[in-house]
Formats: C-alpha cells, sequence, structure tokens
C-alpha cells in the first residue's frame, strides 16, 4: 500500500525550519496544559458528583469543547492564517482553565462542565498545531513534520501529570481543592503558548503554503498540476479525506474511552493520584515520544501501513488493560503505553493521509472539520466510557475498545479498492502519444 500525493511536491523552503522550531516550542508549554485534563479530570467529577457513572463527563465535555474550537479555529485559520488561529485557540484554553479552578474552589458544578466546555478549545488547538508543521513541508517528508510537532508536546504533557502532588498542594494553599491543582499549570501554559505563537509564528505557514502552491501552478501551466489557466487544481481527494479522517476518529474512540476510566479503575483498588498520575504521564508521553519514528515509518513505508498497524497494537493494549491485576501498576501502565502507541500510529498516519489529499486553498477548513469529527468521538468516548464501566466493568470497555480498534483494517481495505466503474488515468507521456496519433 503506498500513500498517494493529492498535490505537486513544494520542495520545503528556509521558512519551514524557523516555523517548526516555533511550534515545538509551544507545543511543549501547552503540553502541560493538555494533560491537566488528562491527569484529573474525571477524578475532579467523580469528588465533585459523588459518581463514578458520571466521571466520564469531564472528558466528553472537553473533547466536545475540541470540536466547537475546532470549526472556529479552522475557519479562522482559513481567512487569517495559522498564527491567529492557533493563538487564539491557547487563548481560549487559558480561560477554560481558570474556569474550572474556580468551578472547583466554589462547588459548582454547573461553571466546572461550562469550564471543559472552553478548556477544550486549548487542546484542540494543541492537535491542530500539527498541520501547521505539514503546511510547508514536502510530501516526502509530511510524516515527519506532523511528528517534530507532535514530539514536542512529549516534555510538557509528561511533566504535567507527575505534578499534580505539587500543583494540587499549591492549590491547597490558596483555599482551592487538591485536583484543581493541574489547571492552575493549564493556564499559564496555555496562555504562553498563546503570547509565543502570537508573536513568533512569522511567516504563516498556510499562507506561505498557498503562495507557493499558486507561484508553482502558475510555472507548471498546463499541466496536470494546474488547469488552463494555471490555477491549482483544488479538488481534495474524497477518498484520502474519509479513509484518514476515519482512522483518526476510531483510535481516538479507542484511547480516550480506556485512558478516561484508567485513573477511576486505579482508585476504587487503592491506588492514590500519584500512582495514576504516573500511568497517565507513561501513557501520554506514548502517545507523542515515538512520534519521529513513526513519521519516518510513515514516509518511508507508507501512511497505509502504519495506520494499519494502529489497530493490532490498539487491540494488544485493551486485552492486556482487561487482564492486568487491578493491583499491578506495572501491567496498567505497559497497557497504557500500547494504548498511546497504537493512538500515535493512527494520529500522524491519518494526518498524512488527510493533507496529502487536501490543496492548500481548501486546506484549514477541512481540516477543522476533520478535528471536530476525532473531537466529536472523543466525547462519544469519554461519554460512554464511565457507563460501561458501570454496567460492565473496565475489563469490559478496554476489551472492547480493544476489538472495535480494528475496524481500522476493512478500512484501508476499501480505500486502495479502485471502484470498478473508474479506469486508471493514463500516465502523461502515453497521453501525449495518443493525442499526437490523433492529430
Amino acid at each position: 500500500m503506498t500513500a498517494r500525493n493529492a498535490a505537486p511536491a513544494i520542495h520545503e523552503v528556509p521558512e519551514q525550519r524557523r516555523i517548526l522550531a516555533v511550534l515545538v516550542f509551544s507545543q511543549i508549554l501547552s503540553g502541560a496544559g493538555l494533560a491537566a485534563g488528562i491527569t484529573v479530570g474525571a477524578l475532579l467529577a467523580e469528588d465533585m458528583l459523588g459518581s463514578t457513572g458520571l466521571a466520564g463527563v469531564p472528558s466528553a465535555l472537553f473533547t466536545a469543547g475540541a470540536a466547537l474550537g475546532a470549526v472556529g479555529i479552522g475557519q479562522i485559520c482559513r481567512r487569517h492564517g495559522r498564527r491567529p488561529g492557533l493563538a487564539l485557540g491557547y487563548a481560549v484554553g487559558a480561560l477554560g482553565s481558570l474556569g474550572v479552578v474556580v468551578a472547583a474552589a466554589l462547588g459548582s458544578a454547573v461553571l466546572l462542565f461550562g469550564s471543559l466546555l472552553v478548556y477544550g478549545a486549548g487542546t484542540s488547538t494543541n492537535l491542530m498545531a500539527r498541520y501547521a508543521g505539514a503546511d510547508l513541508a514536502s510530501p516526502a517528508r509530511r510524516g515527519r513534520a506532523v511528528s517534530t510537532v507532535l514530539f514536542a508536546t512529549t516534555l510538557g504533557a509528561v511533566i504535567g501529570p507527575n505534578l499534580v502532588t505539587l500543583t494540587g498542594e499549591v492549590a491547597h494553599s490558596w483555599g482551592i481543592p487538591r485536583l484543581a491543582g493541574p489547571f492552575l499549570l493549564a493556564v499559564a501554559a496555555f496562555g504562553a503558548a498563546a503570547v509565543a505563537l502570537a508573536v513568533l509564528l512569522r511567516p504563516d505557514p498556510l499562507r506561505l503554503a498557498e503562495k507557493l502552491a499558486a507561484e508553482q501552478a502558475v510555472v507548471a501551466a498546463g499541466s496536470t498540476a494546474g488547469d488552463a489557466d494555471g490555477r491549482p487544481d483544488e479538488r481534495p481527494d474524497r477518498r484520502g479525506v474519509v479513509t484518514g479522517t476515519t482512522i483518526m476518529i476510531i483510535t481516538q474512540l479507542v484511547m480516550i474511552a480506556i485512558m478516561t476510566m484508567t485513573p477511576v479503575h486505579m482508585q476504587a483498588h487503592g491506588h492514590g493520584t500519584q500512582a495514576s498520575g504516573l500511568v497517565i504521564a507513561l501513557h501520554v508521553g506514548a502517545m507523542f515520544l515515538p512520534s519521529p519514528l513513526t513519521g519516518l515509518l510513515v514516509d518511508r513505508i507508507g501512511r497505509r501501513w502504519i495506520a494499519g498497524a494502529s489497530g493490532p497494537v490498539l487491540l494488544a493494549a485493551g486485552v492486556l488493560a482487561a487482564v492486568a491485576p487491578p493491583h499491578s501498576v506495572p501491567a496498567l501502565a505497559t497497557a497504557l503505553v500500547l494504548l498511546g502507541i497504537g493512538w500515535n500510529f493512527g494520529l500522524i498516519s491519518g494526518t498524512a493521509l488527510v493533507t496529502d489529499a487536501l490543496p492548500p486553498a481548501c486546506r484549514a477548513s477541512a481540516q477543522g472539520l476533520v478535528d471536530v469529527g476525532i473531537a466529536l468521538a472523543g466525547a462519544t468516548g469519554g461519554m460512554a466510557s464511565g457507563l460501561v464501566v458501570v454496567l460492565g466493568g473496565y475489563p469490559t470497555l478496554a476489551l472492547a475498545g480493544g476489538i472495535l480498534a480494528l475496524a481500522v483494517l476493512p478500512v484501508l481495505a476499501w480505500a486502495v479498492r479502485r471502484p470498478a466503474h473508474t479506469a486508471p488515468a493514463p500516465a502523461p507521456a502515453a497521453a501525449a502519444r495518443k493525442g499526437t496519433e490523433q492529430t
């Protein structure tokens, strides 16, 4: 299986290195904010609401907020560029984090739920930044560009969960519940990322990519890269978009569902927040740390091969989580590491497939809609996870999620099957010879 490049290759420009450096810096900052909701969101809701069945609500809310954020950020990026879109997204995420802290201090569930929706905009921005890394990358290096941005999230995302105790003590000293401590860190992390992007992300990668694509189309006027007027071909490869999106949706749903309830499962069997924070830190590290290798494999082996590998890896994670003794932190940590790796495979390969299929002119808004689907899948997984655990237990949730992940395989089989009514397009040289003969 080979990846399809929907647009002609654009040689990477010198600005790409600077843009990646700025994105890496902002992702390190924002990673700590991203980890707050993952680590203590479910525990905070369970503590405030007194119900395990509702512990999945925070994950559902901030992933639903991520869906709304993805729409807004995508539209802002399309109209004004990546810089204002990403900076505003992080600023809104900081505001939502502050709202969660205030809600915990006041004991207001209504304010908590509303703030988690706003906080979700920050989490969606963290993921949407990967598209900015790919804007100026040539198709042959697109997977590595995406992986570089994701890898940068590792430092903040791994440090964040391990600061649960420290930030909790700081919050307690201010008269705020300890579980709200990580959201104090998120306020500072998202705010700093917003400032960094607003000041440093110049030139805007999407705007420059559009300009370069238009210039290349003019040079290649009359070739298959553009139409007779020299304008770039703005038709997306719908099959590529659907395939990449579906891969990311499946892996996101499975990962969010199992990850959300793991801290609750551990707490129910006597583990403290330090142990659950360690497991989640290892999980988040596995989500982002393998990115350089994954990106290299996506570029060298192919998008679809790595996407296909995500299903069996997630299945292994689900099976191990289901059979792991509840008292065994190493076993649960191993399962969550596999869960993170499987998600990493699906996200990077799916992102490359979608970006390959979209020309720059329609890229930002379409990518925003793609991330809406991903966020809604996460919201569904987070909301359903608590109910499944109440009805069937954590092992049932983990096993069902692992089996569901295998759905990526028939999706990929459909992607490589050529419609029976569609004949392959003639090669440019053959088409030219045919035209000459007819003349």
